[in-house]
């Protein structure tokens, strides 16, 4: 029923023109991500119900939170940037800044079980320890940045670090040692196996890494086709899940080097990522990444080499990997729209994801022979979203921009909202009903409307609300937009939303002639070289107005008797509207116009040229829509074209009787033309090539001129000169004169 519907809407949309009736539905999965919520969900089957509760824990005055650990005693550990300060949350929300480092960003942090935290300050790479409210300098790798931290189950700390991908494991203070060198720019990703073993996940490259052994060596569990493993989580049954993205390596280490305050220059070159693999084991000898270029001790800023991000529509930005006990991998969701910047498990074995539109949260059955059903249970409606942790308080959410931290509640509680994206109608309409399907108790819907193509101060309030599912009258202003919100009130049983349709009328547009071509097929003109050219087409285009463009000079082109005419034009209308067109003419001497053809559906219109007489013409056309519109709504626009001369009579040229002066002849000749000016004359010597003759007052541009054709050393005895005259459209006359 629900695919009838759609297919009927579309069908509208399809066929829909001027001012015909068209729809706007919004309905299934796709459609509805494309809106903003709080307090609901979206199914995977496509409707909007009451979702888990998202309550705000914690907001904190810093634009971004990095990092997010809990404490033993429950408490929160918060990394935060652009101050690089440590904020402990206790259970109560209240959070009070423990430690602020001499470094602007803390992007990882950890805690033991005895409650001792660990915090990495970037950019210039330095672990602290943090204990009883005092922080020291634990570790400094000589790396630039610190990107994750871990704990192993014997209570050693793993640094994650970059720009030369190097794997720290630290056993003390200042007591620390490369453990794994990946060969890659960045260690993105720490994390444990039910084994113990270490995992890491990398960029530029997009591996994941098993390390283990001492000395270490590294096992590729899987080489993903996205630049950078973001998260990593262990499953108790041994399963591994990763997520990968596009990228979030630049936007991290762009905000440390804009706001670092150090005044050593650091410059890395990146390292070359290079794999060795021994097939029957499975062990990855990593190279030796690039060491760093020396710097110059005049530079006083961070040059920091890290990988950027491309953004490429239609192109996945993200995706969610399960690499099983057996080392099988399978893809379990992608994106190409939104880049998952964290994973997190719940008590029911279910799968959530953390994502950067608008702080999205979606629940996923990860199960291998699980109905893989993602659905959409919150938005924090933040501008960007970093972290998800499963605490003993439920799911966390982190959030950057604003950095805040928001809880995820079990129960829904039945409210909540979502608002539609903005609808286009293309033009002003007037709006008819808007009718939904699905559970109408405890839903209510309002619209608003505007002239902007986002919703600002000058669009219209939310309407009254809406309460009748099979078609409630809109009330909202008429405008080109419009946006439909519904709110979702306690009810049992709990509301669903399943689709929603809008109809509307839109104001029919005008169509527009762009342009209008005049030209006479086969006509001929004369070249420079004599020889005879094909016609050319005068065109005079769409200036914004329906008359002459200023300073457009008159077009002159030749109609022999018996030739045609053709007027052609281009037209275009805005809703894709049927045109019917009507062409009209008038002589310059002329005040009215006269209608050549009416209701054309053509865009072009031939005439007899002997129709017209010689003298300069317009030519109009008007487009109409009245095809696809009712009498009172139809809409039409006209376009003149520039003046055009017709000239279908040659010159009359006359040729006097023949001088001699020596041994050169001089012939006096007259030439007169009714219609355009003369442009050019040449004679004939016994039908030898054509030589060209000025006009004897210099320049060959009025309708009465006058030539001297002087031949110099004339032969003897009988001979014929042609003399022949062209006016502005080629036309030529002739005059033989004998000379004995």
């Amino acid at each position: 029923m629900k695919a009838s519907r759609a297919m009927i809407a579309l069908l509208a949309c399809i066929t829909a023109s001027g001012a015909t009736t068209a729809t706007w539905e919004l309905t299934g999965y796709a459609d509805f991500l494309r809106g903003r919520m709080s307090g609901l969900s979206v199914t995977r089957d496509g409707r909007i119900m009451p979702g888990p509760r998202l309550e705000p824990i914690f907001s904190s005055d810093q634009p971004n939170i990095w990092s997010l650990a809990q404490a033993p005693d429950g408490s929160l550990y918060v990394g935060t940037g652009n101050r690089g300060r440590l904020i402990k949350v206790d259970v109560q929300g209240r959070g009070s800044v423990v430690w602020t480092a001499d470094q602007s960003q803390i992007f990882a942090v950890a805690v033991d079980r005895a409650g001792v935290v660990y915090a990495g300050a970037s950019p210039e790479g330095k672990i602290y320890r943090i204990e009883n409210g005092r922080a020291t300098e634990y570790f400094a790798p000589g790396e630039a940045y610190i990107w994750a931290l871990a704990i192993a189950p014997d209570g050693t700390l793993y640094a994650g670090t970059g720009q030369q991908g190097k794997i720290f494991r630290i056993t003390g203070q200042g007591r620390g040692e490369i453990y794994y060198e990946t060969g890659q720019m960045h260690v993105t990703a720490l994390a444990f196996d039910r084994e113990g073993r270490l995992l890491a996940g990398s960029e530029p490259n997009g591996i994941l890494y098993r390390v283990t052994g001492s000395p270490a060596r590294g096992f590729v569990l899987y080489d993903a086709n996205l630049p950078e493993i973001r998260s990593i989580l262990t499953a108790a049954d041994g399963t591994i899940y990763a997520a990968a993205l596009g990228g979030s390596i630049a936007r991290r280490a762009g905000a440390a080097s804009s706001t670092s305050s150090s005044a050593t220059p650091t410059v890395v070159a990146p390292a070359t990522s290079i794999t060795v693999t021994d097939a029957q084991a499975g062990l990855v000898q990593p190279p030796k990444p690039a060491p760093p270029a020396s710097s110059s001790p005049a530079a006083s800023s961070t040059v920091a080499s890290v990988s950027s991000t491309t953004e490429l529509a239609g192109v996945e930005h993200s995706a969610l990997y399960r690499i099983q006990p057996d080392s099988t991998v399978e893809t379990i969701w992608t994106s190409k729209d939104e880049n998952i910047y964290d994973i997190a498990a719940e008590a029911s074995g279910m799968l959530l994801l953390l994502t950067d539109a608008q702080g999205r949260i979606y629940r996923l059955d990860p199960r291998p022979n699980g109905p893989r059903d993602t659905a959409l249970i919150a938005h924090t409606n933040e501008g960007d979203a970093t972290r998800l942790l499963s605490s003993s308080r439920g799911v966390l959410a982190a959030t950057s921009n604003a950095g805040k931290i928001f809880g995820l509640g079990g129960t829904p509680d039945g409210g909540g909202w979502f608002e539609s994206p903005v609808h286009d109608a293309g033009a002003v309409a007037r709006w008819g009903r808007l009718t939904w399907a699905g559970s109408g108790r405890g839903v209510a819907l309002k619209t608003r409307t505007g002239n902007s193509g986002r919703p600002d101060m000058t669009w219209s309030d939310w309407s009254a609300a809406l309460t009748d599912p099979s078609g409630a009258l809109i009330s909202s202003p008429n405008a080109r937009y419009i946006q439909w919100r519904a709110e979702f009130i306690s009810a049992n049983p709990a509301p669903e939303l399943a689709s929603v349709i809008i109809a509307y009328l839109p104001q029919n547009t005008a169509p527009a002639v762009r342009s209008i071509t005049v030209s006479a097929a086969g006509a001929k003109t004369a070249s420079s070289t004599g020889q005879a050219s094909s016609a050319f087409s005068i065109t005079v285009t769409d200036t914004g107005d329906s008359t002459t463009p200023a300073g457009t000079q008159s077009q002159t082109f030749a109609r022999p008797a018996g030739q045609q005419v053709q007027i052609s034009w281009q037209a275009e209308d805005p809703e894709g509207d049927k045109l019917s067109y009507s062409v009209y003419f008038r002589g310059e001497d002329e005040r009215d116009w006269k209608l050549l053809r009416a209701n054309l559906t053509e865009n072009t219109h031939t005439i007899d040229g002997d129709a017209l007489a010689d003298g300069r013409y317009f030519f109009r056309v008007v487009a109409s829509d009245r095809p696809s519109n009712p009498a009172g709504q139809a809409r039409q626009s006209e376009l003149t074209g520039a003046p055009v001369l017709l000239d279908s009579t040659p010159p009359e040229v006359r040729a006097g009787a023949p001088r001699r002066a020596g041994n050169a002849v001089e012939i006096e000749v007259n030439a007169q033309d009714r219609g355009s000016a003369l442009r050019r004359c040449e004679y004939s010597l016994d039908a030898q090539p054509w030589l060209p003759v000025e006009a004897a007052d210099s320049v060959t541009d009025s309708l009465i001129e006058r030539f001297v054709v002087r031949i110099d050393n004339f032969p003897q005895g009988e001979h014929v000169v042609v003399v022949r005259a062209f006016d502005t459209a080629g036309n030529a006359g002739l005059a033989r004169v004998v000379v004995r």
